[in-house]
């Protein structure tokens, strides 16, 4: 059966906010292919670079924000020191994430580490399994962080709540 051809229209202005949310190089990229050819992640994923550059250049929203492609750059900036150009492609990335989030569109395991960080002032888990392997290294089982500083953790809530990050990731 053949594949489906869906028309995408495009945004013309997306590459402008792209632009406004600190990705202004997306315009200086002439398509070379040479950041995802040295993407480390691109090696491991499906993660194409050079894609998520074009669907911003061209103003195509919903495939920018489609899938897990956005979310699989690690930000290593391998790309941006490749670019013949010297495009901020991580610069980019991050503009595009962060409009992604403003329009409500997070990636998964993104959203948890941030659900982590309101939870228990860790973007990652701590339960029981951590405290042994501390406490077996010879450390407190509890880190000198929020979770050990009640103060610390109130302090850090109000300003998740104080800046909606709280909502954003609940």
């Amino acid at each position: 059966m053949p594949e489906e051809i869906v028309m995408v229209t495009p945004d013309k202005s997306f590459v402008d906010l792209v632009a406004e949310y600190g990705g202004e190089g997306v315009k200086m990229c002439f398509q070379c292919g040479t950041c995802t050819a040295s993407c480390p992640s691109g090696r491991n994923t499906a993660y194409r670079t050079r894609k998520t550059m074009r669907a911003a250049q061209m103003g195509f929203r919903d495939i920018a924000f489609s899938g897990d492609d956005l979310w699989q750059c690690t930000t290593c900036y391998t790309c941006q020191e490749r670019c013949p150009r010297d495009v901020p492609i991580v610069d980019v990335v991050v503009a595009m994430r962060n409009i992604a989030v403003a329009e409500g569109k997070m990636y998964d395991p993104h959203r948890k580490t941030g659900q982590n960080l309101v939870e228990i002032g860790h973007s990652v888990s701590f339960g029981d399994k951590q405290k042994k392997m501390r406490a077996d290294m010879g450390l407190d089982e509890v880190p000198p962080t929020v979770l050990a500083n009640k103060k610390a953790m109130d302090d850090l809530k109000k300003i998740l709540a104080a800046t909606g990050f709280d909502k954003l990731v609940g």
